[in-house]
């Protein structure tokens, strides 16, 4: 029964990451079709980051440039690694060319945290007094309820205590 149970979760993890993959781009900029596939993954990283950068079909080795990562060499139908630069611009999209046999294409890598940083939010004194508590302005029936609660409390404590004493015969 395990096995089944692992199984159906493997399988189904299995479809889970292939359907979120991103899609390859093998359109040029003027619509022509590549004859090979290519593909950046992720689409979307921080600076900083590593992608993977895959080609497909090709005949030779590919190559893979952009203008916020070194130009890479991909071995014949294989992958290989790109660290983005860390001085790449948050938001911005780039231009991944991938080159195969004297033939072009490209698609797009964006980096991710859009939009300019958060600024902070001054924090205005309303009116709240800190540092003791709440307990200033208590009133009579508040500062009496706590009393008896710790009371109670201390009560029960002590009974307990002596209770199992004198159980043990000391």
């Amino acid at each position: 029964m395990r096995t089944i149970r692992a199984a159906s979760a493997a399988l189904l993890t299995v479809a889970a990451i292939s359907l979120t993959a991103p899609v390859a781009s093998a359109a040029t900029e003027g619509g022509n079709i590549t004859p090979f596939g290519f593909s950046v993954t992720p689409s979307t990283i921080a600076a900083g980051g590593r992608v993977t950068l895959s080609v497909s079909d090709c005949d030779h080795t590919a190559y893979a440039s952009s203008a916020v990562f070194d130009r890479t060499r991909i071995p014949r139908g294989g992958t290989a690694h790109a660290t983005v630069d860390r001085d790449a611009r948050r938001g911005a999209t780039y231009r991944v060319t991938f080159t195969c046999d004297g033939r072009s294409g490209t698609t797009s890598l964006t980096i991710a945290g859009a939009g300019p940083a958060p600024t902070p939010t001054p924090i205005v004194p309303s009116g709240v007094r800190g540092g003791l508590g709440g307990s200033i302005g208590s009133g009579t029936p508040e500062i009496a309820a706590g009393a008896a609660l710790v009371l109670i409390a201390a009560s029960g404590t002590v009974y307990a205590a002596r209770r199992r004493t004198a159980s043990r015969g000391h």
